[in-house]
């Protein structure tokens, strides 16, 4: 893209920052030296992009080969999207402003439902064909991973091929496939190295397998096509997952963004996975095992984070950084060796069992950073449901550590809509936000500065946890809870946050879809929609309009209750955990029974470590299977 043309737009639209690059330790290489182009698409603002930390990974994966460039491009903001369509101008890339159109391979990440509207609307502002099915050879293969990918069926018309689990290892055999692919002077056309990339363990590709429905419209069978010649195609799309993760490619001269992202900091990845087994969370299952780096891998990391960034805050990144099993020594020797330099130590949400006075103390040396505790429910007996395998003491004890080192606000973080929920659950939500202004009060902090935020999301079911075959409550009751929440929580030093039910009732719709809803998401995207998560561009009745249009019922995908034997739309999607472990799990839940994390307890029997020929990596120890239990497999 022309410079002028581009500089002219620039001066049209809030944030031009968002689209010049140039960035601190942004990569630019030579365009025409390089055998593969690939661009990184994330499907939501600059800001919001650049704190992704798997961006981050894949960028440095990938341009640590010399035969291939990753560039970057963010969903534009609707004033950049008005200016490119007024001016015919294809959206391009950060680094060398290349048309999206001119790159090998175009790969989105999947972070969250409410982006599709994104991922389609920059296909087309690349000036791509929207469906895979109307691509030629000359276009650019469309590709896409990350969580959302555990349910592909949504988005498979417009995705060529998707990466299910982590991306590390399979983005450089997907890479070496296509190079290979493309310099062959008899290669065929795109459906030849789409054919050949299935036969890559972790890639699937929608357009070998063919969906079936019963009658009653509901799901039959996805099954790969057998007619199809070569090597037979996966009845099964196991994921794939990093072994020795302590050796696993980190970024540590990440890109520093022009203008301030959500999460404007160092992120140290400290482990990856959880075996907790809270019976809702599908990040839980999908990025099984534990696999822990080890102190000092973790030290020279900040190190060099520290060397090439010039943050000021390095956050210690997991799905429960407390966890971690040298968390206090690991925490002392970042303050030792960093305090000193203004640098500060956070931590994300924190289980309440997790948490100690010695920690809070040790975090706030430098400066205060916020504090978030996830009850998820507000009575033992929903949190014995759901497995939390916290107690309501747990969470006092945690928060009178807090308040006590200093700290006088605090986040708790609810779940309204777990199955078996009544009002004296919600009661318990109150009463608990209570007894934590009651604490704060009783460790002397100022009425006036005590602050207790009180966040209540709705629950949505999620393919490949134990809840997968539950479903959403109704819009009507989600709103009641909220409004009883609301006027129950009116006490002094309590805030109350919300999500929009709407937007939760659809993110349901396509965590539970099939791929009838490629027809719905197409019909949202050319009425409008854009940015379905940010409040100010939500459209619910364009939503609900694209759905009448596409003559399909949403409540039908949010409201059904699976059966154990029902063919579910992401079946062919292998998580590594066992369809029947979750089933015994669901019906743990309805016993209120909980399951010990097998960490610490015997194996519980999901099935992963025997599949995928895995052990659990715990630091300054050796790998370890816990004690497999092959019968509940």
């Amino acid at each position: 893209m022309g410079i002028t043309s581009l500089d002219k737009i620039l001066l049209k639209v809030q944030k031009p920052a968002r689209y010049v690059g140039g960035e601190w330790n942004s990569i630019r290489k030579d365009w025409d030296s390089v055998a593969v182009k690939t661009v990184f698409a994330f499907p939501d603002v600059y800001e919001v992009g650049m704190s992704h930390l798997g961006m981050q990974i894949i960028y440095h994966v990938v341009n640590s080969r010399q035969d291939v460039l990753m560039e970057r491009v963010f969903a534009p903001w609707l004033d950049m999207e008005e200016q490119l369509r007024q001016n015919s101008l294809p959206l391009f890339s950060l680094e060398s402003r290349h048309p999206l159109r001119e790159f090998d391979i175009i790969g989105f990440t999947l972070q969250y439902e409410m982006s599709f509207t994104n991922i389609l609307n920059m296909i087309d502002l690349s000036q791509v064909p929207l469906r895979s099915s109307q691509r030629g050879d000359a276009d650019p293969f469309i590709i896409a991973g990350g969580p959302c990918a555990y349910n592909p069926e949504p988005l498979s018309d417009f995705i060529d091929l998707f990466v299910i689990g982590e991306g590390e290892e399979v983005i450089g055999e997907l890479l070496d496939l296509y190079k290979e692919w493309k310099a062959g002077a008899d290669r065929a056309g795109r459906a030849d190295f789409l054919r050949l990339a299935a036969g890559i363990r972790g890639i699937y590709v929608p357009s070998l397998y063919q969906v079936k429905y019963n009658e009653d419209g509901f799901l039959a069978s996805v099954e790969a096509k057998m007619e199809i010649p070569g090597p037979p195609v996966p009845a099964r799309v196991t994921k794939r997952l990093l072994k020795n993760f302590d050796q696993a490619p980190f970024p540590v001269k990440p890109v520093v963004p022009n203008l301030g992202a959500v999460h404007d900091r160092m992120m140290l990845e400290v482990f990856r996975g959880c075996t907790r087994g809270c019976r809702f969370c599908q990040a839980g299952v999908i990025y099984r095992p534990v696999r822990e780096k080890k102190p000092d891998t973790l030290l020279r990391q900040a190190e060099q984070l520290a060397r090439n960034t010039g943050y000021d805050e390095i956050s210690l990144t997991s799905l429960s950084t407390a966890d971690y099993s040298q968390v206090k020594e690991v925490i002392t020797d970042l303050l030792n060796r960093h305090a000193g330099k203004g640098i500060n130590i956070s931590l994300p949400s924190l289980r309440v069992d997790a948490f100690s006075l010695e920690m809070a103390r040790q975090v706030q040396k430098v400066r205060k950073s916020g504090l978030t505790f996830a009850p998820e429910a507000g009575t033992q007996r929903l949190r014995d449901v759901i497995n939390k395998g916290v107690t309501e003491e747990n969470l006092i004890d945690a928060v009178t550590g807090a308040f006590g080192a200093g700290w006088s606000s605090v986040k708790l973080y609810f779940m309204i809509g777990l199955l078996t929920e009544t009002d004296e659950d919600l009661d318990g939500i109150v009463s608990m936000a209570r007894r934590v202004v009651e604490t704060g009060l009783a460790q002397r902090v100022p009425r006036g500065r005590l602050k207790v935020t009180v966040s209540a999301a709705s629950f949505v079911p999620k393919a490949h946890s134990a809840f997968q075959w539950e479903p959403q409550d109704r819009l009507a009751e989600i709103k009641r809870k909220q409004r009883y929440l609301k006027e129950k929580l009116r006490m002094r030093g309590v805030v109350f946050n919300w999500h929009e039910p709407e937007v939760s009732f659809l993110e349901a719709v396509f965590a539970r879809g099939d791929r009838r809803l490629g027809a719905a998401l197409e019909k949202a995207w050319e009425l409008g929609c854009r940015f379905d998560g940010w409040t100010e561009c939500f459209k619910y009745e364009k939503w609900l309009e694209a759905f009448r249009l596409a003559g399909l019922d949403p409540e039908h995908y949010a409201y059904r209750r699976f059966a154990y034997e029902d063919i579910l739309p992401w079946d062919h999607i292998d998580s590594g955990v066992s369809k029947k472990y979750l089933a015994r799990e669901h019906r743990q839940a309805l016993e209120q029974s909980l399951t010990g994390d097998c960490r610490h307890e015997k194996c519980s029997g999901c099935g992963l470590c025997p599949s995928l020929e895995v052990d659990l990596e715990i630091a300054g120890g050796k790998s370890v299977r816990a004690g497999y239990n092959g019968g509940a497999n």
